[in-house]
């Protein structure tokens, strides 16, 4: 038993689902259904434990198809993320260098295509 919490406890520190998570989530959602079920016997169907209870049971379908989901996608590695990250950088950097050639090309041509004035000064 105590297997399952150590791995229950290493699960969070890794991407995606593991076994142990999978179950801790399907048994604490029973548990949930249970106390909600138990509650609206003991209070003669409220309304409020009524709700409490279907919001409950949808929640756990969409915890339960975003898993799914998860499966059918690849995670990435840090060493896969860590290599996107440097080829981005790198992108951007040219872009930046490339903007920096057009901006200075621009200016150059904006400078040479407008005639000099000379300023003449007046005597008062």
């Amino acid at each position: 038993m105590s297997g399952f919490f150590t791995g229950l406890w290493n699960s969070v520190f890794q991407p995606g689902t593991t076994p142990q998570l999978i179950i801790a989530t399907h048994v604490s959602f029973v548990a949930l259904l249970l106390t909600l079920a138990w509650l609206i016997y003991a209070t003669s169907g409220n309304i409020h434990f009524i709700a409490l209870f279907f919001i409950a049971a949808l929640l756990w379908l969409a915890i339960i198809w975003f898993i799914e989901e998860l499966k059918s996608v690849k995670l990435k590695t840090n060493d896969e993320l860590a290599k996107d990250d440097e080829s981005r950088e790198d992108k951007d950097d040219k872009k930046q260098t490339e903007k920096k050639e057009e901006t200075v090309k621009e200016s150059s041509a904006s400078a040479s295509a407008t005639p000099s004035k000379t300023l003449k000064s007046r005597k008062v």
